[in-house]
């Protein structure tokens, strides 16, 4: 199992063209742990901001009556991918994976995959 610091690390280096991460708390829009961003992506701004996209999913899926969890949310830009992959693991309730990519240099099928192994090794 993988710390926050580790975790946010490995998605840095391993995803291709990431751009910046963070862990989040959803509930209270804070970050918990942010790697890269910079003047162009405040992660802590893109925190509280995502997670009201979280909160929407959330209550929209509640008010379908879906029997279903969100898996990943993507979000496109003109230049970059923004990913929001939720926590599934019972410490982990109540938490996101927030990761921005730039389009050109990276590769979403794989930042996917990359994000759900991570977020699998993460314990909170």
């Amino acid at each position: 199992m993988a710390s926050t610091e580790h975790a946010l690390k490995d998605a840095m280096s391993s995803i291709e063209g990431a751009i910046g991460v963070a862990l989040v708390d959803y509930n209270s829009g804070m970050a918990l742990g942010t790697i890269g961003g910079g003047p162009e992506l405040d992660l802590n701004v893109a925190a509280a901001g995502n997670t009201d996209v979280v909160r929407a999913k959330v209550r929209a899926i509640e008010m379908l009556n879906l029997k279903e969890a969100i898996e990943d949310i993507l979000i496109t830009l003109s230049t970059q991918y923004h990913l929001i992959r939720p926590l599934t693991s019972r410490s982990g309730k109540g938490l996101f994976l927030y990761l921005a990519i730039d389009k050109q240099r990276s590769n979403l099928a794989m930042a996917r995959h990359q994000l759900k192994r991570i977020e699998a090794e993460l314990e909170v």
